[in-house]
């Protein structure tokens, strides 16, 4: 999925670092771009929402169409709309490459999987949405290991300052196995997610 948009533009606009690159742009000025960007305070319960759905949306880098599609899957579960979609969002192959530390953000995590250098179960896969169910078990392939980017990612260079409890890893092998279906307080994902189902019921 192409963004042209540059990801500190994104995050001030968003007002959430989208990479760890962005963190201290976005501390220096933590206000949206442009001109005019201090000065904007007028907002409406619409943009609210809007803005809500925005962030989780970059923040798993998916397309809308990808989203409102994850929404519809939550919605006919009988558990709560919003942690039923975040779930759905997280078991995302790309999302857990990220989590395990396999990648340093989430475009690169996409990137990996779709250039081929990730399997499951043993076979290649090349969708970043694939959904992984518990017990599945992600691995960098072996002819890919040997490439710097999984080097760094084996030397722990990538793991996430609070582990994700749901799966193992192994980074020294450059494995990670979802043991369970995440929790919602497990995610490190900055969203309320119930602005997001009230932008999509309404």
């Amino acid at each position: 999925m192409n963004q042209p948009r540059p990801k500190v533009k994104r995050s001030r606009a968003l007002g959430i670092p989208l990479t760890p690159k962005c963190v201290r742009y976005f501390e220096r000025r933590p206000f949206p771009p442009g001109q005019h960007g201090r000065s904007r305070k007028s907002t409406s319960d619409y943009k609210v929402r809007l803005l809500e759905k925005q962030r989780l949306k970059a923040q798993y880098h998916v397309s809308e169409g990808q989203l409102r599609r994850a929404f519809t899957r939550a919605a006919r579960l009988e558990s709560k709309t919003g942690e039923a979609l975040i779930v759905d969002l997280e078991t995302r192959l790309d999302a857990l490459v990220l989590r395990s530390g396999l990648a340093r953000t989430i475009y690169q995590a996409r990137q990996v999987v779709t250039h081929r250098h990730v399997t499951v179960n043993g076979h290649r896969v090349d969708r970043p949405s694939a959904r992984l169910r518990p017990g599945d078990v992600i691995a960098v392939t072996t002819r890919s290991r040997t490439k710097a980017p999984f080097l760094v990612a084996a030397a722990g260079a990538h793991a996430p300052e609070r582990s994700a409890p749901y799966l193992a890893v192994d980074l020294a092998d450059l494995t990670a196995r979802l043991l369970r279906l995440p929790l919602r307080s497990e995610v490190p994902v900055t969203c309320q997610e119930q602005l997001v189902v009230e932008h999509y019921s309404r």
